[in-house]
Formats: structure tokens, C-alpha cells, sequence
């Protein structure tokens, strides 16, 4: 069984799945705020079930807004990561020249997750 479906592209929020034998990517674009952050927690749910011992990423590259929302579902999912059986990390790529750094920083939050610049990064670790 596959993530939550949703419309194929929302207004303001697109997240795409990738599986590989390391990782499960989520690949967002767009805005993630009160109005996309519920079909985003759907997905994130979906995918920490999916881990098996993989490495789960959140690609915020092409977010050109992280709300208040947002930013509480990357705190909220790293907490329950940690609990989830053969789970190894929480990896968050985001773009220094974007507008989604600077409220990680704000709220601290750079110094919880994992922060990296590509996904090829983070596939790394």
C-alpha cells in the first residue's frame, strides 16, 4: 500500500515518494502552512511505517514557505521517529538561498535535525 493520495497536484503543495533501498524521500514544492500541512502529516505517517531500517529524508528545497505548521511536523516527526523499531534518522534537505533555513534557525530547529544541501548528502549521511 502506498502514501496517502491526494490530488495529483494541490494549489499550494505537491510531495512526491521515492523508495530506494537506503531511504524514502519526500520531495515537497510549494507552501507548507495550515492549509497543506495535513495531507503532508498523512504522507510522513505513511513513510515512518514504510522505513524497515531505511533512512527517512524530507527534501524542502523547492518550499518557498514553512509555516508554523510545518516547522511543528518536522519537530513532531523527529520525536516520533525515534521510537519507530529499526528506525536510524531523520534527514531534512533544504536550500541556504531559500526562504525555509531561516525559520529552522529562528525556532532552533536546525540544532535538532539533520540538516543537508542535497539529497545526495543526506543519502550519504
Amino acid at each position: 500500500m502506498g502514501p496517502p493520495r491526494g490530488p495529483a497536484r494541490e494549489q499550494l503543495l505537491t510531495v512526491a515518494v521515492d523508495e530506494c533501498d537506503e531511504a524514502v524521500v519526500l520531495t515537497l514544492a510549494g507552501e507548507v502552512d495550515g492549509l497543506t500541512v495535513g495531507r503532508l502529516r498523512g504522507t510522513v505517517t505513511w513513510a515512518l511505517g514504510e522505513l524497515g531500517g531505511r533512512v527517512l529524508i524530507v527534501d524542502l528545497t523547492a518550499v518557498g514557505f514553512l509555516g508554523s505548521p510545518g516547522l511543528r511536523l518536522l519537530f513532531d516527526t523527529a520525536a516520533l521517529a525515534a521510537m519507530v523499531p529499526g528506525y536510524r534518522t531523520l534527514r531534512v534537505v533544504v536550500d541556504r538561498n531559500r526562504p525555509v533555513p531561516g525559520p529552522l534557525e529562528i525556532t532552533g530547529l536546525d540544532k535538532v535535525l539533520a540538516l543537508y544541501h542535497e539529497v545526495s548528502d543526506a543519502l550519504a549521511g
